[in-house]
C-alpha cells in the first residue's frame, strides 16, 4: 500500500509512522485512519519492527478531525447515509487495531493533539510530549461526545476526576499539566523528543524478547478490565510457564550469568503460546 496521509519508515527495528498532513497540522481523515490501520497489520507481521514510534510531521501532531467539509462534517446520515445500528466510529475502529498490537509503541506528542489526535494515543503504551505540545478533549465544545473508546481508556490511565475535568470542560491545556495528571510519562525540548523516543525504543529492540514484550503488553492491557487478581494470576501462572521453558528464557538467564548481551530469537509471528489470544474476541453488534 502506498501512503499519502502517513509515512512508514523502518530502521534498524524501530519503526516510526509520521502522521503527514503538516499543511493540515495533520488532521485525522477516513484515509489517514485506513492507512494507519494498514500500518499497523504490516507492522505486526514484520518480525524486524520491534518498537512503532507515532509522532506528526511539522509543528503539530494532529488537530483532531479534518473539519473543513463544513457543519455536516459529523453527521454520518446525511454525509454516509449510514444507521445508528451500522455505524461505527473511525476513531474507536483504530484504537481498537492498536489494543490488539503485539509490538510496543510509543506516542512522541510533538505539537497540538486535540480531539482525536490525543484519544489515538491513549492505547499507546508510552507517551512522551514536547514542551511545545498541548492536549485537549474538546468534544464537549464542537457539540459531540467522547470518542476512539476514550470512555474507557481515560478514566483508566488518569483516574475518573481527572478524566472528567479535561473531558466535561473540553479546555486545552499545556504539556506540564499532561505530566502532571499521568497522561503522558515525561516533557522534553522539541529537539530532544525524537531522540528521547529512540532511546527507549532501542531500550526494548536491544535488550528485550519479542514475545516476552509480546505477551508482557497485552497481560497489562487486559488486566485492566479483570474484576479479581486472581484473573492475573491464572493467565500470568500460563504465560510464565510457557517462557520458562523456551529458548530466550534460557538465554535471558544465561546472558545474566555470563555477564553479556543477550541474543534471544524468538518471533512474534511463529513462536507465540498456543493459548494465544486467551481472551474472546468481541464483534461489533
Amino acid at each position: 500500500m502506498n501512503f499519502e496521509h502517513i509515512k512508514y519508515e523502518l530502521d534498524d527495528r524501530i519503526l516510526t509512522i509520521t502522521l503527514n498532513r503538516p499543511e493540515k497540522l495533520n488532521a485525522f481523515t477516513s484515509a489517514m485512519g485506513t492507512e494507519m490501520i494498514e500500518a499497523f497489520d504490516r507492522a505486526d507481521e514484520d518480525d524486524e519492527v520491534r518498537v512503532v514510534i507515532v509522532t506528526g510531521a511539522g509543528r503539530g501532531f494532529c488537530a483532531g478531525s479534518d473539519l473543513s467539509g463544513g457543519a455536516d462534517t459529523f453527521d454520518n446520515v446525511t454525509r454516509k447515509n449510514e444507521t445508528l445500528e451500522e455505524h461505527r466510529d473511525a476513531g474507536g475502529v483504530g484504537v481498537l487495531r492498536i489494543y490488539e498490537m503485539k509490538k510496543p509503541i510509543i506516542a512522541a506528542i510533538n505539537g497540538p493533539a486535540v480531539g482525536v489526535g490525543i484519544t489515538m494515543t491513549l492505547p499507546m503504551d508510552i507517551r512522551i510530549a514536547s514542551t511545545a505540545a498541548k492536549m485537549g478533549f474538546v468534544f464537549a465544545r464542537r457539540g459531540i461526545t467522547t470518542e476512539a473508546c476514550s470512555s474507557w481508556f481515560l478514566p483508566r490511565i488518569v483516574g475518573i476526576s481527572r478524566a472528567a475535568e479535561w473531558v466535561l470542560t473540553g479546555r486545552v491545556f499545556p504539556a506540564q499539566e499532561a505530566l502532571d495528571g499521568g497522561l503522558v510519562s515525561r516533557i522534553v525540548s522539541p529537539e530532544e523528543l525524537m531522540p528521547t523516543a529512540v532511546k527507549l525504543a532501542r531500550e526494548i529492540a536491544d535488550n528485550t524478547s519479542a514475545v516476552s514484550v509480546t505477551l508482557s503488553r497485552q497481560l497489562l492491557w487486559r488486566m485492566l478490565g479483570a474484576d479479581h487478581p486472581m484473573e492475573a494470576h491464572k493467565i500470568d501462572s500460563k504465560c510464565i510457564y510457557y517462557m520458562g521453558k523456551s529458548p530466550d528464557s534460557y538465554e535471558g538467564v544465561m546472558a545474566f550469568l555470563e555477564k553479556r548481551p543477550a541474543r534471544f530469537t524468538m518471533k512474534p509471528s511463529v513462536d507465540m503460546p498456543p493459548f494465544y489470544p486467551w481472551w474472546k474476541e468481541r464483534p461489533f453488534k
